[in-house]
C-alpha cells in the first residue's frame, strides 16, 4: 500500500479496545465456560485437551502418530500502521500452537473490516502483514472469512504435535523454574500509542517484540526438557500462570525484580496509561496472590515500585512471550540459549507445592535495588 493512501489514518481510532486487551475479561469468561457441559474429553476419546483447564489451544488425535492442535485468535488494532497490525495479529494467533509444544501448519484469515469507513488498501496492507508472518513461520494461509464490522483481524490455525512432545497446563512439575521469553508491557505501550504518548523508539520496540515469533522459544524449550508452557497474552502473566497452576495443582513464587520490561512501560504505567483489560486482570488475580510477607495483593495499587511491577505482571499482553516450565538443572542453559537467539529471556520464579486449603497459590517477591554508592 502506498503511504499517501493511508495518510492520516490511525487504526487505533477504529476500535474500542486494543490488541488482546479487548478480550472478554477473564472473570466473565471463566463464569461462562463453567456453565458449558463438562466431560467432552471423557465422552469423545479422540479429544486430548479441551477448554476444561483453560489451555492455550485444543488438541485432538490425528493421523500418522501426530495429534492436531486447533486454535483461533482475533485482535483489535493496538498500533496504527496496517501492516504492523496484521503481522502482530498473525504472530499472536500462531503462538498458541507453540505454547502447546506443536508446530503451526495451516491458517484461515478471520477479517472484520468496516469498508464504509476505511479504504480497501488498508485491508490489503493488514493481510500482507499477516501473510508475511505466516510465510516466516512456514504456515500456509488456505482461506478465510470476512465480516463487515468493527476492525479486527486474526487467524484460525491448525498445527500438529507429537504426543510425547505436547505441553499443557496439566504437565508442570514442582521444582521447575519459570522462564519468561519476552518483555512485558505491550498493553501499556499500546495504550500510550493510542493516546499519542509513546515515543517512536518505545513503539518500535513493542512492535518488534510483538512480531517476534515464539517458534525459536518453543524449539529451545523442547531442547531443555520443558514439560509445560503457556503464552502470555490478554490475561497477563499472573492470570496465565494461574491457569497453569490450576491445571497442575501447584503454587508459584515470582521474583518481580527479574521481570523483563519493554522500554518506557513503567514510565507510562506511572502516568496511569493502563488498559482497562490490565486493570481487570489485577482485580481477577488479587484473591489468588500474596506478597512474601503474607499481605494480600490489593486491587488498587499504591505508587510503590513493587506495586508497579505487580501491575505490569497483570498487563494485558498481545503476542507476548512463552512462560516455560524448565527443569531446574537446565534453567540457566535454557536462558542463555534464549538470549543467544535474541530474546530478553529471564528466570522469573519457580513452581512450588500448592498451598493448603484457602491459601493463595501465587507469592510475589520484590527486592528493591541497592542505592547507588559514590
Amino acid at each position: 500500500m502506498d503511504a499517501p493512501a493511508r495518510a492520516g489514518i490511525r487504526l487505533t481510532e477504529y476500535a474500542a479496545g486494543g490488541g488482546c486487551a479487548a478480550k472478554l475479561r477473564l472473570g466473565a469468561l471463566t463464569h461462562v465456560l463453567t456453565q458449558l457441559p463438562a466431560g467432552t474429553a471423557a465422552s469423545r476419546p479422540e479429544i486430548i485437551v479441551d477448554h476444561e483447564l483453560s489451555d492455550d489451544a485444543a488438541v485432538v488425535k490425528g493421523p500418522a502418530g501426530r495429534d492436531l492442535v486447533l486454535t483461533a485468535d482475533i485482535i483489535a488494532p493496538l498500533v496504527d500502521e496496517p501492516e504492523a497490525f496484521g503481522a502482530i495479529a498473525a504472530a499472536n494467533a500462531m503462538s498458541d500452537v507453540w505454547a502447546m509444544g506443536g508446530e503451526p501448519r495451516f491458517a484461515l484469515n478471520l477479517v472484520f473490516f468496516p469498508d464504509d469507513q476505511l479504504p480497501l488498501d488498508v485491508l490489503h496492507a493488514i493481510l500482507a502483514g499477516g501473510a508475511r508472518m505466516c510465510a516466516e513461520a512456514g504456515v500456509a494461509i488456505v482461506g478465510g472469512h470476512s465480516v463487515r464490522a468493527e476492525l479486527k483481524y486474526g487467524l484460525s490455525v491448525t498445527g500438529d504435535v507429537a504426543p510425547d512432545a505436547m505441553w499443557s497446563n496439566r504437565t508442570a512439575r514442582v521444582g521447575q523454574v519459570l522462564v519468561l521469553t519476552k518483555a512485558l508491557g505491550t498493553g501499556v505501550i499500546g495504550q500510550a500509542i493510542k493516546k499519542r504518548a509513546a515515543s517512536p523508539a518505545a513503539a518500535a520496540a513493542a512492535i518488534a517484540s510483538m512480531t517476534t515469533l515464539n517458534r525459536d522459544a518453543a524449539r529451545i524449550g523442547h531442547a531443555h526438557g520443558v514439560t509445560s508452557a503457556t503464552d502470555i497474552t490478554g490475561f497477563g502473566l499472573l492470570a496465565h500462570l494461574r491457569n497453569l497452576l490450576r491445571g497442575s495443582s501447584l503454587g508459584a513464587q515470582i521474583e518481580l525484580d527479574r521481570l523483563p520490561l519493554l522500554p518506557d512501560a513503567a514510565l507510562h504505567l506511572r502516568a496511569r496509561l493502563c488498559p482497562a483489560g490490565s486493570q481487570a486482570n489485577r482485580a481477577f488475580v488479587a484473591e489468588l496472590v500474596r506478597w512474601a510477607d503474607g499481605t494480600p495483593l490489593a486491587v488498587e495499587p499504591d505508587d510503590s515500585e513493587r506495586e508497579l511491577r505487580a501491575s505490569l505482571a497483570c498487563d494485558a499482553q498481545t503476542s507476548g512471550g512463552l512462560l516455560l516450565c524448565v527443569p531446574a538443572a537446565r534453567a540457566a542453559a535454557c536462558v542463555d540459549e534464549l538470549r543467544g537467539a535474541g530474546l530478553p529471556a529471564a528466570a522469573i520464579g519457580e513452581l512450588v507445592a500448592p498451598p493448603g486449603p484457602g491459601g493463595r497459590p501465587i507469592e510475589l517477591r520484590y527486592h528493591a535495588p541497592a542505592p547507588a554508592t559514590r
